[in-house]
């Protein structure tokens, strides 16, 4: 698996992570066996970038991912937290007694002394314009509770903010075949600032795996189900912000052109993985296989699929169905 720089820190990750907002909550139920499965066939193919939050499952995340690790001395696996949801995301809620008690949370769950990589979870753009929110992270690190930070954002002009700070180590945003606006210019301005990018939701919430149908359901406790209009959160985080069957079409149309033995699922994230600015891909998996599956998608930047075309064919589809909808708006 190639490993690549984390920002400025000296640590290098795999360029595809594992996301692992499905091991807490909101994608049906996983059990704890199955998420402790998902994690090791993640870490046994070379992984070494794990990302979570503190309030995937209230904890749940980051205490499997905790007891995992524990018994894997040696692991040489990133975890990267994120904190800031446990509140209304109100600039006033972001204040260092907060990120102390956030991060001392975090830190009891994951059972380590310093975290390793701490990110503000998609927090108001006001506080990630201010300068008292890296005074406090600046703070953190000081103290010893987290060794650096970056931060989640939810649109471009908010990544830009962030990538200009000089201690913010990695922006992490919504990057896929359906959300194409951070190629313009976050991943320029990323890569001069040497911070380093992770790509979010890079299968748009499952529709780039090309399995779902106008039939398809989930459950009710998925997102899938409950945010398709933002009903709970920014809608941008389901389905990209994509409309269902818009996405379906989509998904089709991209499909269609890729050669035999390459699913659209491991060329939507060999693709992502290409993009110059790019760190770390990090799909979620709610079994093995599908771990398994996303582990060897990074094996298409090394051949098998010609990216170059795929490119090509991923402008195509977002100019003709997606850009009019979607690119204003992140």
């Amino acid at each position: 698996m190639e490993q690549r720089p984390l920002g400025r820190t000296g640590r290098e990750v795999s360029v595809m992570g594992l996301g692992t907002w499905q091991l807490g909550a909101d994608w049906g139920e996983v059990s704890e066996a199955d998420a402790t499965a998902v994690l090791e066939a993640a870490a046994d193919r070379g992984v070494t970038l794990f990302d979570t939050a503190d309030v995937y499952g209230d904890g749940r995340s980051e205490s499997l991912i905790g007891s995992f690790l524990a018994a894997r001395p040696g692991h040489g696996i990133t975890v990267a937290t994120k904190m800031g949801r446990r509140v209304d995301q109100e600039p006033e809620n972001y204040t260092p007694e907060n990120f102390a008690a956030w991060t001392a949370r975090s830190r009891r769950n994951l059972g380590v002394d310093t975290l390793d990589l701490v990110q503000l979870h998609c927090p108001p753009t006001a506080t990630i314009e201010a300068d008292a929110t890296y005074d406090a992270l600046d703070a953190l690190v000081a103290d010893g509770a987290i060794a650096a930070y970056g931060v989640s954002v939810e649109t471009c002009d908010q990544a830009l903010a962030a990538i200009a700070r000089p201690h913010v180590t990695n922006v992490q945003i919504i990057l896929n075949a359906f959300r194409l606006k951070p190629l313009d210019a976050v991943l320029p301005a990323a890569r001069e600032a040497g911070v380093a990018i992770f790509a979010r939701v890079p299968l748009a919430s499952g529709l780039l795996t090309g399995k779902y149908t106008r039939d398809t359901t989930f459950a009710q406790d998925d997102h899938r189900s409950y945010n398709r209009d933002g009903e709970a959160f920014d809608r941008g985080e389901t389905f990209s912000g994509v409309d269902f069957g818009t996405g379906l079409e989509a998904a089709s149309r991209l499909a269609e052109r890729l050669p035999d033995g390459v699913s659209l699922a491991a060329a939507s994230l060999a693709w992502v993985a290409s993009r110059p600015g790019v760190t770390s891909v990090i799909p979620g998996a709610r079994n093995p296989e599908q771990a398994r599956g996303n582990v060897e998608a990074a094996d298409l930047l090394d051949g098998g699929l010609d990216l170059d075309a795929f490119d090509a064919a991923v402008h195509e589809v977002y100019d003709d169905l997606l850009r009019e909808s979607v690119h204003p708006h992140w």
